[in-house]
């Protein structure tokens, strides 16, 4: 089916891509104010427009929009950030596309953010954010926490809230819940066997006799044993209060610096930046280069760590975007 999307706060499309993976023909009217990302998105998406920022926009400006997604800048939200909420500067930004799914009227919103959200100012944050929501008029609401773990090998729980017509049909099973839950263990398997090398790119496979590697934690041990193929973050390496220094066969949730290493034999090494796409689910180098005014220029590994951190999942959007179909037909 064919969609007009209207992608806010767009970063390097995992939006646009994952609609795309769910079998969508998806027009795109993309909105950043990061020329990197911009940059990234012309290069991969190269018929869709830009529209500029998300305060300039106006409904009345862009033909139908079918599809409004935003994944609104989170940082105020953030359990790592300073918890400003809606007080926030950034996070504030999400008045702006609920402005604009007033205007535009989509038959579908995908709105992402950090689990943080959910009890940002005691809960409070999130009550008015649904409350702005509801003020539209004429959408029913549903959202759920979703981890990228049940797709890829990366920790990374996210809020996705999806809003659509009340005239929905009554036999409408809603798009939820999605997951562990609702998946076979067969189905998960196979998922995640496709993927499961991403932190080893080189396809090694573990050696007998390979040293463990204790990793300083705030566990009651006072350390985590690290193994072959598991992640390790030295984002604070001093800390004395910080858990969850190894992850086990898996990453941690990327963040905008790479500050996680991977164990292979004999050695630690940082994660690469196309290992940084596959664990967002990205293509490999989607972010290697940008289309600069016309001019396709190769991207900086720490713009490309910066972008991957970032991302929305793609494969996550494409289970969200997989239970949307009939809300399009």
């Amino acid at each position: 089916m064919r969609i007009n999307q209207l992608d806010l706060f767009s970063g390097i499309g995992g939006f646009h891509l994952g609609f795309e993976k769910a079998g969508y023909k998806v027009t795109s009217f993309f909105s950043e104010i990061d020329k990197h990302a911009i940059a990234v998105y012309k290069h991969q998406f190269p018929k869709s427009t830009y529209v500029g920022s998300v305060t300039d926009i106006r409904g009345e400006d862009l033909p139908r929009i079918d599809l409004i997604t935003f994944g609104s800048p989170c940082q105020d939200f953030s359990l790592a950030g300073k918890r400003k909420g809606m007080g926030g500067e950034r996070s504030s930004l999400i008045l702006e596309a609920i402005r604009l799914i007033g205007e535009c009227r989509p038959r579908v919103f995908i709105w992402e953010n950090v689990k943080g959200t959910f009890s940002s100012n005691s809960g409070e944050d999130f009550s008015a954010i649904l409350q702005e929501f509801a003020n539209i008029g004429g959408y029913r609401l549903e959202w759920q926490l979703l981890n990228t773990s049940w797709f890829l090998p990366q920790n990374r729980e996210r809020i996705y809230l999806v809003g659509y017509s009340t005239t929905t049909k009554r036999n409408w099973r809603g798009v939820f819940p999605i997951g562990e839950a609702s998946q076979s263990n067969s189905e998960l398997e196979c998922s995640r066997e496709a993927v499961t090398k991403c932190l080893t790119a080189r396809g090694q496979e573990g050696h007998a006799g390979m040293q463990l590697i204790k990793v300083k934690s705030a566990t009651s041990q006072g350390y985590e044993i690290a193994e072959q193929g598991d992640s390790i973050n030295f984002s604070q390496p001093n800390s004395e209060t910080r858990r969850g220094r190894v992850g086990k066969q898996k990453a941690q949730t990327l963040e905008t610096s790479c500050n996680q290493a991977v164990v292979e034999n004999y050695r630690i090494r940082r994660l690469t930046p196309i290992e940084c796409e596959r664990l967002q689910g990205f293509p490999d180098n989607h972010t290697a280069f940008g289309n600069y005014d016309g001019e396709v220029k190769p991207m900086s590994n720490t713009q490309r760590y910066k972008q991957c951190g970032n991302a929305v999942t793609v494969d996550v959007v494409q289970a969200v975007a997989e239970q949307c179909k009939p809300l399009f037909k």
